[in-house]
């Protein structure tokens, strides 16, 4: 059975996790580091997590990966039980956060941050699926990519900067 699933992926350098945000708290000033996610299970978690790690921050499609954001053509309806049933199909074994929405009012902070330090063309907007993000291990975002951006190598080459 095929599933595109309109998704937001977090790549953690030695490990990979994968998660849509929602409901999150950020202190005034803060970096990456200072936001907090729902996991697909309802447990708050924070980025701190992944601190002193380079990430790579993306809104991806893909029929395996677990964090969908369902406003490109609302191609993931499905619950947060669905989709980790569906995920755990395929032996996932990263991280997994709850849907968010990356675009308009009800945006996640997260994804509002990142727009908001790394523009794009033609609008801060995430255009559809495979946005990505770099953030250094301060959780400075340093770089944005397109969604016909190739992660690798194109992505893969930067990520080692700042390793």
């Amino acid at each position: 059975m095929f599933r595109l699933a309109a998704q937001s992926l977090l790549a953690v350098s030695g490990g990979v996790c994968v998660g849509s945000f929602t409901p999150f708290v950020m202190a005034a000033g803060s970096s990456f580091y200072g936001f907090s996610a729902t996991d697909i299970d309802g447990n708050e978690v924070s980025m701190e997590k992944y601190k002193d790690r380079v990430c790579i921050v993306l809104n991806v499609a893909s029929n395996i990966l677990a964090f969908p954001c369902n406003q490109f053509g609302g191609q993931e309806p499905g619950t947060e039980a669905e989709i980790k049933t569906f995920a755990e199909g395929y032996g996932v074994k990263f991280d997994m956060f709850s849907k968010i929405k990356v675009n308009g009012n009800d945006a996640h902070p997260l994804w509002n941050f990142l727009k908001s330090k790394q523009g794009g063309t033609l609008g801060n907007f995430i255009k559809w699926n495979f946005t990505k993000f770099l953030v250094d291990k301060s959780g400075n975002p340093v770089a944005r990519y397109s969604p016909q951006t190739n992660p690798i190598p194109s992505i893969e080459k930067e990520l080692q900067k700042y390793l």
